[in-house]
């Protein structure tokens, strides 16, 4: 499945600083029974975001509507817990393009890579800046710019490099996941069977 190319990011920020968030917080389990990667973002952090009684939890910030945008920042060790893919594509379906945290757990790093969602992490210090920012102005903007592989807080300037897989990377310019990426190389491989002599 293609998804939108992702070059340069500009938008505001929806604040979570809460330490190792788990995937069974981003979607519990209960909603894992669909297999299509749509209408999970209904129940994206579902237990946290609203009563027994389906009414929404006023103090959670998904429910704050000061609180928007394409990028969720949250705390350290973001998406740990169990492996399910689903939790990738709650964070995708909810709306958001990009995670910034301090540290990822290493598949739900990798599941977001492979549908779309830029996994951006960075210092301490830069997370606890960019918290700041967002509680001072909730309209502050954050650009994430994947070609030159840099997250700047645009009000002050600051600014910090992340790391990507390259594979990664070029998929994510692109557009492409792992059977695209192949698809574009279809002359390349017809070409290279064709040299075989068996």
């Amino acid at each position: 499945m293609a998804y939108d190319k992702f070059t340069t990011l500009t938008s505001t920020a929806v604040p979570l600083p809460i330490e190792n968030v788990d995937t069974d917080q981003i979607i519990p389990a209960r909603f894992l029974k669909a297999t299509k990667r749509e209408g999970f973002g209904d129940n994206l952090f579902r237990d946290w975001r609203y009563n027994g009684d389906d009414t929404p939890k006023q103090d959670f910030v998904l429910n704050n509507p000061i609180y928007k945008g394409k990028i969720l920042v949250g705390g350290k060790n973001f998406g740990s817990g169990s492996s399910r893919e689903h939790a990738a594509w709650a964070v995708y379906d909810y709306g958001f393009r990009c995670v910034v945290s301090s540290f990822f757990a290493d598949i739900f790093k990798n599941n977001c890579l492979n549908i779309g969602v830029l996994p951006v992490q960075i210092s301490p210090e830069f997370a606890n800046e960019i918290f700041e920012a967002i509680y001072a102005d909730p309209n502050t903007e954050l650009e994430i710019n994947l070609e030159a592989q840099t997250i700047t807080l645009l009000a002050s300037g600051s600014q910090e490099s992340f790391d990507i897989n390259g594979y990664k990377k070029g998929n994510m310019l692109n557009g492409f996941d792992d059977i695209d990426y192949l698809q574009s190389m279809k002359s390349e491989i017809e070409t290279f069977t064709e040299s075989r002599p068996f």
